[in-house]
């Protein structure tokens, strides 16, 4: 079921959107249009939908439009054209205390620059949004304790956002975020501005998270990352120039990219380190029995799982952050995306001599 819908939506900034709009649909470039009107068109004839308690990734070079794309969602930007539905009622048409009400019900944001109030603890910017709610005092202040430890900042909730490190401060914002209980969570390039290993950290965080939560939520993640984009998505829709280039799961993005610029994204990607468990693994069958003393998350990479399923003949369990079997990775499923690696570096190192025999026949 759709929790999100956008429908042909358009964000074009100048004072021509309507011949802006009509020379894109005629073929016009961003740069012709812009050169003809002095519009700027953002976001080009958007359509999409994210599913309930899916991760939905939008990724693109910087200046694609993902970012604007997604504050099109909750109308912090104002879509020039097209309808944005949130199960089903259009946002677009909401006044000011409906949209209002949605952003504090329903619909939570992470931003990449934590957006953190410097005068306040990191238990009062955990607790602001419940504050503005009404909430009595003593029980926003509970429920923000909890939140903190659900993100491990126990013990952190009366220092000042400035004492915690980079990775620390987006755990704040996050838990922020998760304060109000949202169904939906609209994720800016949250991880963009940390360190590697802590970025990675907090990926594997939110995957965590999405398994623990009952129900789970529904994430809109913006990323300018393929990599961060492949091992988060559920499905990803690539951008460039303002329209979706391509949207489709991991896998159909790295093996039947739509067009040459996704090519060229996707031609490079060793799979095995960014394809996750989840993706291959299957149901424990009837009298099957697992791997003893051996396990995986449902979000490591196969290039980890690999040393296992050769190790042993039977299939390798998935476990949770609960410890809930969700699945098993056996040595076949393993085995078939390393092949399929293999041949698609192939290929493409095969059509790189081609493309450069041509080259010189010119």
């Amino acid at each position: 079921m759709a929790v999100i819908e956008a429908e042909g939506l358009w964000k074009i900034f100048g004072g021509d959107p309507d011949r802006a709009r009509t020379l894109a649909r005629e073929g016009k470039s961003k740069a012709e249009v812009k050169a003809e009107t002095d519009s700027v068109i953002a976001v080009d004839d958007a359509t999409f939908d994210v599913q309930e308690q899916e991760i939905f990734v939008v990724m693109g070079l910087s200046g694609s439009g993902k970012s604007t794309l997604l504050r099109c969602i909750n109308r912090l930007i104002e879509p020039t054209f097209g309808t944005v539905r949130v199960h089903g009622d259009d946002v677009t048409a909401y006044d000011e205390e409906r949209l209002r009400e949605l952003r504090q019900t329903k619909m939570s944001m992470v931003f990449q620059n934590f957006g953190l109030f410097p005068h306040r603890s990191v238990l009062g910017n955990v607790e602001y949004g419940l504050e503005v709610s009404g909430m009595d005092k003593e029980q926003r202040r509970d429920k923000a304790r909890r939140t903190l430890d659900l993100v491990g900042l126990e013990g952190y909730e009366d220092s000042n956002p400035s004492e915690l490190s980079g990775g620390m401060q987006q755990r704040v914002g996050l838990a922020r975020a998760l304060v109000n209980d949202p169904e939906i969570l609209l994720m800016d390039e949250a991880f963009s501005a940390l360190d590697p290993l802590i970025r990675e950290e907090m990926q594997n965080e939110i995957l965590d998270l999405q398994e623990m939560w009952d129900p789970a939520a529904t994430i809109l993640f913006i990323t300018h990352d393929l990599d961060e984009a492949l091992k988060m998505g559920d499905r990803i829709a690539i951008m460039k120039d303002g329209r979706i280039a391509q949207i489709g799961t991991p896998t159909e993005i790295l093996t039947e990219p739509a067009d040459d610029y996704v090519r060229s994204f996707v031609e490079n990607v060793d799979r095995t380190k960014i394809i996750p468990a989840r993706t291959v693994m299957r149901d424990l069958r009837d009298g099957e029995t697992t791997a003893s003393g051996t396990s995986v998350s449902p979000h490591t990479p196969l290039t980890e799982i690999l040393p296992l399923v050769l190790g042993t003949d039977a299939p390798v369990p998935v476990y949770d952050s609960a410890d809930e079997l969700k699945g098993v990775v056996d040595r076949e499923a393993v085995m078939d995306e390393v092949t399929r690696n293999a041949e698609s570096a192939a290929t493409t190192r095969e059509a790189a001599r081609e493309e450069a025999k041509a080259n010189e026949a010119r």
